[in-house]
């Protein structure tokens, strides 16, 4: 295998990680008016960087490629929010609990971010 398949498998499977927390964070959640809605949200936002990378695995450019990923980052970006809300909140026991899904959730960003970069250096931009 390569060097860029090991990468690429590799993120994958931090993000499908990263997704089966967030699901798990979401089922923590009280069933409540705000506790559903505040699933609602998670879920949908929560969920969507692992859909989006695998869309960016078929981008029919580098443009294309970075945009997928952009989409990623900004939903990634908004997760982290809704995070640090149901933290704060301590709607899904401990505090602390969230404290390893914020750190992946942070890197996962990072690294996205920085793939966008990358990929738009290379395409001229």
């Amino acid at each position: 295998m390569s060097v860029k398949s090991d990468r690429t498998y590799d993120l994958q499977e931090r993000l499908l990680g990263f997704t089966e927390r967030i699901v798990d964070v979401v089922e923590a959640l009280p069933a409540t008016r705000i506790g559903n809605h505040i699933a609602g949200q998670l879920t949908r936002c929560g969920t969507a960087p692992l859909a989006n990378y695998g869309e960016a695995q078929a981008a029919e450019s580098r443009k294309d490629f970075a945009h997928k990923l952009k989409v990623a980052l900004k939903e990634l970006r908004e997760t982290r929010l809704w995070l640090l809300l149901i933290q704060r909140k301590a709607m899904a026991g401990p505090p602390k609990r969230l404290d390893p899904v914020l750190s992946e959730c942070d890197e996962l960003a990072s690294i996205l971010f920085t793939s966008i970069r990358t990929a738009q250096k290379n395409d001229g931009k």
